[in-house]
């Protein structure tokens, strides 16, 4: 799974919710711990999620979404939303284009 599909796919995972990694890696099919694993990191580098470690035996880990998150979970719907709309017209000016 690409770097910003998974990055999208995280993000409409958390939704308007808190999981635990594993919950989170069983939302996103085919992703492996390690890929998971950095782009939370990257997503809690750039303010889009918090990250919350309780100190249990084992280790409880929790994801949410932060403010800016959501909204840019808002804007990436309405994107996925648009291309919904117009897929039809999209791939006959991809067929015309590669006749």
């Amino acid at each position: 799974m690409r770097g910003e599909v998974l990055k999208r796919a995280v993000i409409e995972a958390l939704g308007e919710r808190t999981l635990r990694f594993s919950e989170l890696r069983n939302e996103v099919e085919g992703v492996s711990h390690k890929m998971l694993t950095q782009n939370l990191r990257m997503l809690e580098r750039n303010g889009l999620v918090d990250r919350k470690a309780h100190p249990t035996v084992p280790p409880r880990v929790e994801y949410t979404l932060t403010d800016p998150g959501r909204a840019l979970r808002t804007v990436v719907d309405a994107i996925c939303g648009w291309t919904h709309q117009h897929l039809g017209h999209i791939e006959s000016a991809r067929g015309r284009f590669g006749a």
